[in-house]
């Protein structure tokens, strides 16, 4: 490597550097301008090694291709790993040892170049801290990422995990469904997530995962469809559980903080749930709008905050495990009063007796007046006051007092109902009469069952996703991520576990299902088992769900701009911009207005049950793309996390598919139309995008094994449908000449069939292949418009004819072939100078019938309806000549199940000879159409054996005159230009030999008879192509020395007066020849039918009609064009049909 280099600022070599290569000058000017110097070849070659950056590429992550191209600028291949920059293009590469690949260093950059790009490549985070350093809107330099696996991964992990129904529903759902099934559920729900984090372990280090989780994991791998329906799915559950956190900060807000602070206040016991809701209505509007403009004016704090939140449920759940192992030796002191074995609320007595004594006096206590008229021991009293006895219990017995054999079994109860001992005696059934309800009991608010614990449970255990989320913030992504989530699961499902262990062993089963605390004088249950204060819980889960709210708040609306820079859902894209440092302004909104639908709601315990099914419908699917990956066995399938398999995941996948139903049927459903829709509509009208996702791949196998079996052997008859090869003409332009043709298809695609728009273009590959890709771009667009599905085969060949026929021989593939073929006919193919245009067209029509397809043929196409036009009333008319398989019966039955010939009647006109019984032949008929289940009309038209007429006579010896004209008039192209070949090279051999002695001859009139011109070009001169006819009638064994090679004016006109004499002999013979008599019979023929067609049918919509054979002679292709001319003549819309050879439709089921 040279030594001497020079080393420049980056814009100055872009601005500078033309040519790039060694020897080129650099030069500037200004303060600090280069000096002209050499740019050394290894500078030219490696520009990234010397600090020369390409220009930064702003595109998607996901996005990062290097386009190579080659010298001529068409795309040649595409590498999954960096950006190619223009300034590449401009490298030059000048070094010999490896001349032999200077073409291909055009184009593709040199090993060490990209192997020094990808060391190099960091992929930068897209969340709120690039935003914020983005401020100035100035792109400053992004330090490698440093985050490790426990700060990056564990600890936002556990802080999105454990959250408020670990503080405010845990004890509750221990408390209801027992220890047992809490466990169950607790099991169920952390296996699904433990599965789902294998699966998307292995899908997060199957390559670079940039910022986007389980949206960017899920659309690369199933794609754009699935992936914006499953985005969408778990952008709805991020918002929703935002909703929920700021349901559950108020609910600890006004429950065990501020109860005073409640606006909408009830002094009716049965109100109180109703001002409640009314409460957290107002106060969770106003908590949204406040998370909502901190998140917009500054996120960076809120991420700094995080710690803090994290720290506090951290300290709270230690203080759980605290209280927890105190309580075995010193149980705190949470006495709980019992009526019979109804619990009473604390809140409106304070000793829990009867009757008190005070000063040695016995008087009744504030409880004897909550269940008496007076105070008096004689008043009048609830009866089941009086038969029970009112016993105080420890809330809190401690882990040593064997409560857990208690709390082994559930409780479920229906709504309104008491909170009961299980144990305690009672002398009269627990029925709630409406006096009662005033009474001071606790009661169940909702009706409990184990799959709306379920539900409601769940969303403790999501947030798995947020190691992933921060993958470009992370050290070593592909390490951290499956480390990270999978210890985090292991941690939080300890817990959860351990929990309901502690909470069953430590804790009195009244107090577990008393949800809000109203036994324990309104404190916080969780909050009664903490060491060394209950406040320690309530203000630590505070913060723990304000904090998760606000996080929810920040990531949601990030995670909508994704979806809408994608492009995947068109009326998603406004949400894609935002400030100009990238702030999701607008996504941010709707984020806001779709967490307050979920804050009108009110109640967390409706809201859980939501999100749970958008949460479980995005893990189901995770677990299936990495199934769908692992089963088909793609070559980019690489993950570097080994411990997963596709049962793994379709187990997971298969749990979560049950937990959405086993949580709320009617909610999951509710979630997979939602999903679907979304579906449908990205496939509809969303954008198409090419990920390589695994979807297509499992097409691919699909496809392959449907190919496969379909091989097997021929389609049977009931099985049998137009599989169309369309064959479409090209003006000069390469655009479509008659784009009807489309639309015929489209409409007769009611067979479902295949489809190949095929054409062909003249020339040679390598010089017409970007033509032919342009073709192909205009073909699939007007595909498009006129809805066709299908697939489009351009074919470059050196003559039209020739492309034809590899399109018929080629097109398809196994037994998906084309049996049809559809072509629009030549029109005015008599006027058109060349014979080469009518003559493909008959040899096309040969070619099906050798291939024995069927062959369909448009008269008049562009007369044609479009796919928007209606047939209000009219006739489809089949005039049925011949049987050759059914055809002609079986497109009218596909054309009216199209909108556009819906209305139309079907007519069948058969033709009767002079033998034939028309009555008969009509009967049958008709009962071969009803077992053929075809409605139509049916005529039999009788053609009489008439003499021929003068009319078709003359019409026959006009045409053959006309064909025989043409013969003598003119001759082919191939043979005029072979005549002219031979003579020009007995010319020129004639020349050589004359020159040879004048070069050595010393005559002056010798070398004055030399041309000064070259011989070669006189020679091209004076056999030029006018001289045709001249050149047929020199004889073959003249002696080249006597050819002439100059034209006198005697010769020539003596040539012009030859011509003209051969010429009015040739006239004299047309004038006298008699016309073919098989030539006259065909032509009666044609014109009979006409006759009778346009009679029958001149009003009809369109006529089909059987089409005749080819001659088997090329002498009478002329004659054929001109009896389908006759035959079709003054007729609207004609498609001739020609069968295949093989019966296309059968009466049997």
């Amino acid at each position: 490597m040279s030594k001497r280099f020079l080393v420049t600022p980056v814009d100055r070599v872009e601005k500078g550097c033309t040519g790039g290569g060694a020897g080129t000058p650099l030069s500037g000017t200004g303060n600090g301008a280069v000096t002209e110097k050499t740019v050394p070849l290894e500078y030219a070659r490696e520009p990234y090694r010397y600090g020369v950056n390409s220009k930064t590429d702003t595109g998607s992550n996901d996005d990062l291709t290097l386009d190579l191209r080659r010298g001529d600028g068409t795309p040649k291949e595409s590498s999954p790993f960096i950006n190619n920059s223009d300034s590449e293009q401009g490298n030059i590469y000048e070094g010999k040892n490896m001349a032999l690949y200077e073409e291909e260093m055009d184009s593709n950059p040199m090993v060490s170049s990209l192997l020094n790009k990808l060391a190099n490549y960091t992929n930068l985070p897209q969340g709120v801290k690039e935003h914020e350093e983005d401020d100035d809107n100035r792109k400053k330099e992004v330090k490698a990422p440093r985050m490790g696996t426990f700060i990056g991964v564990y600890l936002p992990c556990l802080q999105n995990i454990l959250g408020v129904i670990l503080f405010l529903r845990m004890t509750w759902i221990v408390g209801t469904a027992g220890i047992l099934e809490t466990f169950c559920i607790v099991f169920m729900c952390c296996s699904c997530t433990m599965l789902t984090a294998i699966s998307m372990s292995a899908i997060a280090t199957n390559g670079v995962v940039p910022a986007g989780g389980s949206y960017y994991m899920i659309s690369r791998s199933l794609g754009p469809e699935f992936g914006g329906a499953v985005g969408l799915c778990f952008y709805l559950g991020t918002t929703f559980a935002g909703a929920m956190y700021i349901l559950g900060t108020i609910e600890i807000l006004l429950t065990y903080i501020v109860p005073n602070a409640a606006i909408f206040k009830s002094d009716d016991p049965s109100g109180e749930a109703q001002a409640m809701l009314n409460n957290m209505r107002v106060y969770g509007t106003c908590f949204v709008t406040m998370m909502a403009i901190v998140v917009f004016v500054g996120v960076k704090y809120v991420n700094k905050l995080a710690l803090v939140f994290l720290s506090c449920v951290v300290l709270s759940i230690l203080a759980t495990y605290a209280g927890v192992i105190k309580s075995a030796f010193d149980p705190p002191d949470f006495p709980v009063c019992l009526l019979g074995n109804r619990t009473l609320s604390r809140r409106d007595f304070d000793v829990c007796a009867k009757v008190i004594t005070v000063n040695n006096t016995t008087m009744t206590s504030m409880l004897w007046s909550l269940f008496c008229n007076s105070t008096n021991f004689n008043a009048s009293c609830n009866e089941y006051f009086e038969i029970n006895n009112v016993t105080e219990i420890q809330g809190i017995p401690g882990l040593a007092s064997g409560v857990f054999m208690d709390n082994l079994w559930s409780s479920y109860s229906a709504e309104g109902s008491f909170v009961e001992r299980i144990k305690s005696p009672s002398s009269s059934p627990s029925i709630v009469s409406k006096k009662e309800d005033d009474l001071p009991y606790v009661f169940t608010d909702i009706m409990t069952y184990f799959t709306m614990l379920v539900g409601i449970y769940f969303p403790s255990v999501t947030g798995i996703m947020a190691g992933s989320n921060r993958s470009g913030d992370l050290r070593d992504a592909q390490k951290s991520i499956p480390t990270g989530t999978i210890l985090a699961i292991i941690t939080t499902s300890f817990i959860y576990m351990s929990s309901v262990l502690m909470f069953g062993a430590c804790i009195e089963g009244v107090v577990l299902r008393d949800k809000f605390g109203e036994g324990v004088s309104g404190n916080l249950v969780i909050g009664t088992l903490a060491w060394p204060s209950p406040w320690v819980i309530v203000i630590g889960s505070f913060f723990s769900t304000c904090g998760a709210g606000l996080q929810s708040l920040t990531g949601a609306p990030r995670l909508m701009q994704a979806i809408a820079r994608d492009g995947i859902v068109p009326f998603l894209q406004v949400f894609g911009h935002g400030k100009a440092n990238g702030e999701p302004t607008w996504a941010l909104l709707l984020t806001a207005g779709i967490c307050e639908i979920g804050i009108l709601i009110a109640s967390l315990d409706n809201v859980a049950p939501i999100l749970s099914m958008f949460f479980l419908m995005c893990y189901m699917f995770v677990n299936l793309a990495c199934a769908v990956q692992t089963l088909l066995r793609t070559p980019n399938w690489r993950p570097r996390f080994k411990y997963y398999h596709w049962t793994l995941s379709f187990l997971g996948m298969s749990l979560c598919l049950a937990l959405m139903f086993i949580s709320s049927w009617y909610y999951a459903l509710v979630a997979m139309v939602i999903a679907g829709c979304i579906y449908k509509y990205i496939e509809y009208r969303g954008a198409e995008k090419e990920w390589g996702d695994g979807i297509r791949g499992l097409s691919l196998n699909a496809a392959r094994y449907a190919l496969l079996r379909v091989e097997a052997g021929p389609p049977h008859t009931k099985n049998w449908r137009p599989q169309c090869l369309v064959l479409l003409n090209l003006d000069s332009e390469n655009n479509v000449k008659h784009p009807r043709l489309l639309s015929l298809t489209t409409q007769l695609k009611a067979g479902k069939g295949l489809t190949i728009v095929g054409s062909a273009i003249e020339g040679t590959y390598l010089d017409k292949n970007a033509d032919a890709q342009n073709v192909e771009k205009n073909i699939k667009a007007l595909m498009t418009t006129e809805k066709t599905k299908g697939f489009c085969h351009v074919v470059v060949s050196t003559t039209m004819r020739d492309g034809i026929s590899h399109l018929l021989q080629t097109a398809g593939l196994g037994g998906m072939k084309h049996n049809t073929v559809l072509m629009g006919w030549p029109h005015r193919w008599k006027e058109c100078d060349n014979p080469v245009y009518w003559k493909n067209f008959v040899e096309n029509v040969r070619d099906t019938t050798a291939a024995q397809l069927a062959l369909l043929v448009a008269r008049n196409i562009d007369s044609f309806p479009s796919n928007q036009e209606r047939f209000s009333s009219g006739n489809i008319d089949v005039w049925w000549i011949v049987h050759d398989g059914g055809l002609l019966m079986l497109i009218p039955f596909l054309l009216r199940h199209h909108k556009v010939w819906r209305k139309c009647k079907m007519r069948i006109f058969t033709v009767a000879q002079m033998d034939d019984n028309s009555i008969q032949m009509k009967k049958d008929l008709q009962i071969f159409l009803y077992h053929l289940r075809l409605d139509a009309e049916v005529e039999v038209v009788e053609m009489l054996d008439n003499d021929i007429s003068a009319f078709t006579y003359e019409k026959t010896l006009v045409m053959e005159q006309r064909s025989q004209m043409l013969k003598q008039m003119q001759l082919s192209k191939n043979e005029r230009e072979r005549e002219i070949q031979s003579i020009t090279d007995g010319s020129r051999g004639s020349i050589r030999r004359k020159k040879r002695p004048s070069l050595q001859s010393s005559d002056p009139d010798v070398q004055a008879t030399q041309p000064d011109d070259k011989p070669e070009e006189e020679a091209q001169l004076i056999h030029d192509r006018n001289t045709a006819s001249h050149s047929a009638c020199l004889e073959k064994d003249a002696d080249p020395e006597k050819v002439h090679m100059t034209w006198t004016k005697d010769k020539l006109i003596a040539e012009k007066n030859r011509n003209k004499e051969m010429t009015v002999s040739g006239f004299k013979d047309l004038f006298n020849m008699k016309p073919n008599q098989s030539n006259v019979r065909r032509m009666h023929t044609a014109v009979k039918l006409n006759e009778v067609i346009l009679e029958k049918s001149h009003d009809a919509q369109l006529v089909l009609l059987n089409m005749p054979g080819p001659p088997k002679s090329r002498q009478g292709d002329e004659n054929y064009m001109e009896f389908l001319e006759v035959l079709t003549e003054r007729l609207n819309r004609v498609l001739l049909v020609r069968g295949g050879g093989r019966e296309v439709i059968t009466i049997y089921s």
